[in-house]
């Protein structure tokens, strides 16, 4: 309806960057060209979008509109919008956001995009994307405004879309929002950081992206509890220094639906925001206590109580933990047995990367497929691990890795997709007197957003749509591309290349060309091989 009504009031141009929040316009963008009734522009890059939707508007053809996915993805749109502002250009950013339940919990890909631009664009705000009697005269009374507003310059046409992101054949498509487990009066009001909540013998400890000192101080407690630890990569490091049973493949029984037990309680420490599975357990346990001293990190509303600090009420319970043991034990070798081969997708040559890295070499994970492939199957020991959780956009990746190699003193390696190496392929650019980083940059390369082939827009039925809108192959020449920013490029395509290729030896680019049409596949075999 909006990408329609945007049609209908002359926009000619749509130029799509793709995304997971804005599925749903990017569809309808495909629909439209397929029709004839626009012109449809891919990029993969928000920034380099943003000034094509501009040239088109300074070309005479009307505002363009630009679309990309909630977070990060706005803010790259800035520069795009200033100049347009001081030009009086027309253009129209068409920013999906997240639906305003999930503002300020910490959700994933989340922040305040409302007016980001300030006074630099107009802003509008289109009522939430779901289905409601009367409502498509709202929505398009509400796009042929801001059309109408883009003549004399740039806006912000922010539209908050709720789950599911692609069609199911079901016609509530937007579903409305209902509730849960009742209205919200019947639920347990959340205590503010108090003093320790005591939990119960069957508690588990999920450790996301946070302050590594709590980390450690909840891993001690859960050590001493006999709690098990379900950490993210970035929280594995700080979990074990703690004494806890940090499971090597928790996060993935999660996803596969193959955890021994539901909890009663859970601890939260950090922002677990990477799969879907920790959400999963989160809303089957009986209580759900976030350890923290700061806002809450709560996207699901599942939280009862938010408290400082967890203590054990009960004994340790040994056939608790040893349950989790146990499948921890079943799913280590379920993975050994899947991954075991040549490097058939990403997540193989991943895993051997990991594993051969030298001790004291930091690691960066890229924020689409590297760090969920560390979190199933690459495990990374004691190092340091870094990634950009806070949003987990993909832009910024090469200089966050650059940063934090120039900052530690030490050698660090940064595990990227094509896409995101691509989106920041800038931060290989050094000027002749600038100090260069120790940074060995392994690039996963299959040729486009591999991310999307594991998400719902990756299914079967979603294939006309998906290579060109979500797929976004490129077909880049890395070696060229480095040669260009005069730096050492090494191609690996045997695993007994990776220990010279990853030694540390300054600024360099290692790029493993894997395949990702089998990446679906593969995400099923190894969850049923779990379970």
């Amino acid at each position: 309806m909006i990408v329609d009504e945007l049609a209908r009031c002359g926009v000619g141009h749509v130029v799509i960057c793709p995304g997971s929040r804005n599925a749903p316009l990017s569809m309808a963008a495909f629909d439209a060209a397929a029709e004839g009734r626009i012109t449809l522009h891919v990029r993969i890059d928000e920034r380099s979008a943003g000034f094509l939707a501009l040239g088109i508007g300074k070309a005479g053809a009307g505002p363009a509109a630009v679309c990309c996915t909630s977070g990060t993805a706005v803010a790259n749109l800035h520069p795009a919008v200033l100049e347009a502002h001081h030009s009086g250009t027309p253009l129209i950013a068409l920013t999906a956001d997240r639906p305003a339940e999930l503002w300020g919990t910490g959700a994933n890909q989340t922040i305040d995009q409302r007016g980001l631009y300030g006074g630099a664009a107009a802003y509008v705000e289109l009522p939430l994307a779901e289905r409601r009697v009367g409502g498509n005269a709202i929505w398009r009374s509400t796009v042929a405004r801001a059309v109408a507003r883009a003549g004399a310059g740039p806006v912000q046409l922010n539209v908050p879309l709720r789950e599911p992101l692609v069609p199911s054949g079901d016609d509530d498509w937007p579903e409305p929002l209902t509730g849960r487990d009742g209205p919200w009066t019947a639920r347990t009001p959340s205590v503010r950081a108090g003093p320790a909540v005591g939990l119960g013998a069957r508690t588990l400890v999920v450790a996301g992206d946070g302050s590594p000192d709590r980390i450690r101080a909840v891993a001690e407690v859960a050590a001493a509890a006999g709690w098990p630890v379900v950490a993210e990569p970035t929280a594995v490091a700080a979990a074990r220094s703690g004494g806890a049973e940090v499971l090597a493949t928790g996060s993935l029984l999660l996803n596969a639906g193959a955890s021994p037990a539901v909890p009663v309680d859970v601890a939260v420490v950090g922002r677990p925001t990477l799969t879907r599975g920790v959400g999963a357990v989160l809303r089957q346990a009986g209580r759900v206590v976030l350890v923290t001293d700061a806002d809450r990190i709560d996207p699901q509303h599942v939280a009862t109580h938010v408290a400082g600090a967890v203590e054990p009420v009960d004994p340790p319970d040994p056939d608790w933990l040893a349950a989790w043991q146990a499948a921890d034990k079943v799913a280590t070798a379920a993975v050994d047995r899947v991954m075991d081969g040549g490097w058939a997708t990403g997540a193989h040559a991943a895993r051997d990367v990991v594993a051969a890295l030298p001790a004291g070499v930091g690691l960066f994970l890229g924020s689409s497929n590297a760090v969920r492939f560390a979190d199933f199957v690459a495990p990374t020991g004691d190092r340091p691990v870094v990634a950009n959780r806070g949003v987990a956009g993909i832009d910024g990746s090469v200089s966050t890795a650059a940063g934090l190699a120039l900052g530690s003193g030490r050698p660090w390696c940064a595990l990227l997709g094509d896409l995101t190496f691509l989106h920041d392929a800038n931060g290989l650019l050094l000027g002749p007197e600038e100090q260069r980083p120790g940074l060995t940059i392994v690039v996963l390369n299959d040729d486009g957003g591999g991310i999307f082939e594991l998400l719902e827009q990756g299914a079967p039925e979603h294939a006309a749509a998906f290579e060109r809108v979500f797929g976004t192959p490129t077909g880049a020449d890395l070696a060229a591309l480095c040669a260009g920013y005069r730096v050492p490029h090494v191609l690996v395509s045997e695993r007994d290349e990776l220990p010279a290729a990853l030694a540390p030896a300054g600024l360099t680019v290692v790029e493993i060309r894997v395949g990702r049409a089998g990446l679906r596949d593969w995400q099923a075999e190894l969850f049923a091989a779990v379970r």
